[in-house]
């Protein structure tokens, strides 16, 4: 009797922090894509609804807690927060929030609520500020195999593949200062005239992740976005500690990992290895076009084996690879040397039931003042 009256009371002291229109059965009104916007000029996460709304979750948890009905639920000050979060009751209070919105009318019209905005009138920032890690797996599309050589030698390559799958091989791109959002501008850095285009699905992390096998690990994962793997394929110059290739001037510039516009929460998403179709245009013209069938190692086996090397955390992103349509194939097969981006180009990346990253390239500013120890123009030791 007395363990009774303890879990009692144990259960009534927990029962205020659980919201109380909402459990593990509820349902949302509407799916919704979670990001970061600048909203008065201050980087706020919001909810994202018909990709063309956002809700302000602080503004909005506000007006809800007004009603007594509804127990206090901090908001997450920043999209990492959000992410830790989702699982241990944060989405049953947002779930609450558009239930809100969208049940009394309040997204469209004379009764739209003052914390309901337009995507078209606010900045869109990249949805994590910043990624703790960010993990690209290369060349992990069939289509991507030997791009560049000749369609006998490429059918060679890629039954190989095939036969010899081996493991996944993983390179870490640069968090802040190479993330950027939708809208911004990829720089093309001054006197690099290679810079290459890669769309690939990002799936951001909502776990902590070590040694996770890949039968598990869609269950490690928050949601997916849209990632771009800008690329510099100019190289190192010749001489001191060369090798074959430097991935750190591949692809560490500022701008080359765009992402967004969003992240869809995987309970809105689905199964990528099942309906993914990732696509990328410049200049309206479609070069990369792709579903989860032509990659090598799916993205499970990819989680399994980076988490088998480092731990993964909420709000790290793993990106799947790219398919074929690169720049650098179509300079190697076809010679198109100048189809490389250009300033004044727009790039645009899509995977269905994400959205849609729209990012113009612009010219970098020319150095002035430095040693000579810089990374030097492409030019100078390939002409």
């Amino acid at each position: 009797m007395r363990r009774t009256l303890v879990l009692a009371a144990v259960i009534a002291l927990l029962a205020p922090i659980v919201p109380t229109a909402q459990g593990p059965d509820a349902e949302v009104a509407e799916w919704f894509k979670v990001g970061t916007f600048d909203i008065h000029g201050v980087p706020h996460v919001g909810l994202v609804l018909r990709d063309s709304l956002v809700i302000d979750i602080e503004q909005a948890n506000a007006s809800l807690e007004a009603d007594p009905a509804y127990p206090t639920v901090p908001m997450p000050e920043d999209m990492i927060e959000l992410i830790g979060r989702w699982d241990y009751g944060l989405k049953y209070r947002l779930y609450e929030i558009v239930n809100h919105v969208v049940g009394n009318d309040m997204l469209m019209g004379a009764d739209r609520a003052d914390y309901v905005h337009d995507v078209s009138d606010l900045r869109t920032r990249p949805p994590i500020m910043y990624p703790g890690k960010i993990l690209n797996a290369a060349v992990n599309f069939y289509s991507h195999v030997s791009e560049g050589a000749t369609p006998e030698e490429r059918a060679a390559e890629q039954r190989r593949r095939r036969e010899e799958r081996g493991v996944p091989y993983l390179f870490l791109k640069p968090s802040r200062g190479a993330v950027v959002g939708n809208g911004d501008s990829i720089v093309i850095p001054h006197g690099r005239d290679r810079t290459d285009w890669e769309v690939e699905l990002g799936a951001v992390i909502g776990r902590t992740a070590k040694y996770v096998s890949a039968n598990d690990a869609q269950d490690y994962v928050f949601g997916y976005t849209v990632s771009i793997d800008v690329s510099d394929r100019g190289g190192r110059p010749p001489g001191g500690n060369a090798t074959r290739s430097d991935w750190f001037v591949g692809k560490g510039h500022d701008s080359f990992a765009p992402q967004g516009p969003w992240i869809a929460p995987k309970e809105f998403y689905g199964d990528p290895m099942a309906n993914l179709r990732q696509t990328l245009s410049v200049g309206g013209q479609t070069l990369q076009d792709a579903r989860a069938g032509d990659m090598i190692h799916s993205l499970w086996e990819i989680i399994e084996y980076a988490s088998s090397i480092i731990t993964l955390y909420p709000g790290d992103v793993i990106n799947n690879g790219t398919s074929g349509g690169t720049a650098a194939g179509a300079a190697e097969t076809r010679g198109q040397e100048d189809r490389y981006l250009r300033p004044g180009e727009v790039v645009e990346a899509s995977i269905d039931g994400i959205g849609t990253l729209r990012m113009p390239v612009v010219a970098g500013e020319e150095p002035t003042g430095l040693t000579g120890a810089e990374l030097p123009p492409v030019s100078s030791y390939r002409d």
